[in-house]
């Protein structure tokens, strides 16, 4: 009985064993599920769009190929639509009950976006500038979409590029050569499947343990067997004379008993060697919550509480950017200033810079020319961003542009540096963001509440009158104050003891000082509003952070009947390059870039300079 059940252990053993090594290879499903796609037409550009993303659950793995170099990025849905928008670029898209993806032509098209439309309520939003004319396709046949601050991350590669993303919903996927090579035309997807065998590892142990089981009844059947043959009686005896086998040595019977300890060892190292190859967790039931999927990080949405209320703008609107993508564009920017600075490549600044920002630095270059130790720039640290405040802007492709974007960057060496203000503008999708203000908060404001980066906040119109003094008129006030002093009528709006901005640079104590050192000439100054764009982002509490531009400048004239001009080794020499006496005068002017925040109209509280920087932008002779 003892061998019979030893049989059905093995037997059963063998089918427990087979199953579960059977679920690991012949059984085994897919890891993976993909789908591809081959593009037949002659564009530059494939977009991929978010329901060929989402066509399966799981991180997607995408793997672009072509015959040359291969550029892969992603970015909102709405971002990559509104850069492709005026090339003709063929759709990746999902046919559901055919599991397949399917490609669609679209022509380019060229016509002007239009301007949002204004918002009802407490913010106006400011008129955005006018575009220029879009390029053509001919024009835009060729554009490299590499390096636009509107991806949230890119790939290139020579032939192909396979990269895994985890694209939420609203993403999508731009394909293009990144040279003048023919786009990409193998286009796959991938999404991991869940092919776990959750009852291999049982499996193959209770495979195992019926073997051993079967084992052990084998040995004591054997036993039982020897026991139950008992002595023989009355046996014929044999011929006698036969030689009888000799009594085996003592390295026999060790040779003997190593062979049998080999056989009993041998199931002993087969069942913990089975059961350590089921250890994976892919071999063994789950009973744990399954773990939340990771995805790319993705502007959320408005909660029921922030519904907009009566009154409100219903249009979806998303920040100008997220802050991953914030701060990969600030890294960009910092990385070019430092060398753009050391090479003092003025050519080059319009890539990153422009307005006021663009006009201080050209001139610094011209300055550290000749003295290469007077910088008056501020530089831009890499990061990190203890501010970040985007435009909310429509979720509209063909409409948000210009986007504007404030930023705060702490310096990430010195902290006792103070931190530096930035506003950067987009002018259209295919251009970089700008930096138009660089400013350098001053110690003791407190900086207001602002919306979340994943919010952002409005722009204002410059001449919106929900607020203490309208924008566009911040800059003309405050030009004043400088004129006049505290006898400005403007002088009660702002906060002057929090600043001694107003007594350093008053026009009156100017002059007084330079003439009481040089009796002979003639100072005067002037203060007034910069021509720069007015920047105003709307706080939580109704007010706003108004960035703007006042330009002062400074004619000093001989009033003795003799000659006067730059001394040596100032800026102002090295930027004019006259270096004469004049019988006319000269003259200087610096830019004053400036941060304020102006509270809501009927409150009590003053407008605030919050942070500011003056530089040397033109000086010559007097015409």
């Amino acid at each position: 009985m003892r061998f019979v059940l030893a049989i059905v252990a093995f037997v059963a053993a063998a089918v427990l064993i087979g199953l579960g090594i059977a679920q690991r290879t012949v059984f085994l499903e897919p890891a993976r599920v993909s789908l591809t796609a081959t593009v037949d037409e002659s564009v530059d550009y494939v977009v991929i769009e978010p329901d060929a993303l989402a066509a399966h659950p799981g991180k997607q793995t995408l793997s672009a190929a072509g015959d040359g170099s291969v550029f892969l990025a992603y970015g909102r849905s709405s971002d990559v639509e509104a850069w492709v928008r005026a090339s003709d670029h063929v759709t990746i898209g999902y046919d559901a009950e055919t599991d397949e993806l399917v490609s669609e032509r679209v022509d380019g098209v060229t016509d002007t976006p239009t301007e949002e439309p204004p918002v009802a309520g407490a913010v106006e939003p400011a008129t955005p500038a006018t575009p220029e004319a879009p390029e053509t396709e001919a024009d835009t046949a060729t554009v490299s979409p590499a390096g636009s601050d509107l991806w949230l991350d890119q790939f290139t590669g020579d032939g192909r590029v396979t990269t895994t993303i985890a694209a939420p919903e609203g993403i999508s996927v731009i394909v293009a050569s990144g040279s003048e090579d023919a786009v990409p035309d193998r286009l796959a997807v991938a999404w991991p499947l869940d092919n776990s065998t959750p009852w291999a590892g049982p499996l193959l142990v209770g495979g195992s343990v019926m073997f051993l089981v079967g084992l052990v009844l084998l040995l004591l059947g054997i036993r039982h067997h020897r026991r139950s043959r008992g002595p023989r009686r009355n046996l014929p005896k044999g011929p006698r004379g036969l030689r009888r086998r000799p009594a085996p040595s003592q390295a026999e019977q060790s040779q003997a008993l190593g062979r049998g300890r080999r056989a009993l060892l041998a199931p002993l190292v087969l069942v913990p060697a089975l059961a350590l190859s089921a250890c994976s967790s892919d071999y063994w039931p789950s009973f744990e919550q399954p773990a939340p999927s990771e995805e790319a990080t993705a502007t959320p949405g408005p909660t029921e509480s922030e519904a907009p209320a009566e009154g409100e703008p219903t249009e979806a609107t998303v920040p100008a950017v997220t802050e991953p993508q914030m701060e990969r564009i600030m890294r960009t920017i910092s990385e070019f200033t430092v060398a753009n600075d050391e090479a003092r490549a003025s050519d080059e600044l319009e890539t990153r810079f422009t307005g006021p920002a663009l006009e201080a630095r050209a001139a610094d270059y011209t300055i550290r020319g000749t003295l290469p130790d007077q910088t008056q720039v501020l530089a831009i640290p890499p990061g990190p961003l203890s501010v970040m405040l985007p435009q909310q802007t429509s979720a509209d492709p063909t409409t948000g542009w210009p986007r504007t974007v404030l930023t705060v960057m702490e310096s990430s060496d010195d902290a006792a540096v103070a931190p530096t203000a930035l506003v950067l503008q987009q002018d259209s999708p295919r251009d970089q963001y700008h930096v138009l203000y660089t400013m350098s908060l001053v110690p003791g404001p407190e900086f207001p509440d602002v919306a979340p980066a994943s919010i952002g906040a409005p722009i204002i119109a410059p001449e919106y009158k929900g607020l203490s003094l309208a924008p566009s008129q911040v800059s003309t006030a405050f030009a004043d104050i400088l004129m006049k002093g505290a006898e400005s009528e403007y002088a009660p709006l702002f906060d002057l003891e929090g600043t001694d901005l107003d007594d350093t640079l008053n026009a009156t104590a100017r002059a007084n000082e330079v003439q009481g050192a040089n009796p002979t000439i003639t100072l005067s100054v002037s203060a007034v509003a910069g021509d720069a764009p007015v920047v105003a982002l709307a706080t939580n509490d109704a007010g706003a952070l108004v960035s703007t531009l006042v330009r002062r400048t400074e004619q000093s004239r001989p009033n003795d009947g003799g000659t006067t001009g730059f001394k040596e080794d100032t800026p102002a020499r090295a930027l004019s390059g006259f270096t004469e006496q004049s019988a006319k005068g000269v003259q200087s002017t610096r830019d004053l870039q400036l941060l304020f925040y102006v509270p809501a109209v009927g409150t009590d509280e003053p407008i605030r300079l919050l942070g500011w920087s003056e530089s040397l932008v033109s000086a010559s002779e007097v015409q």
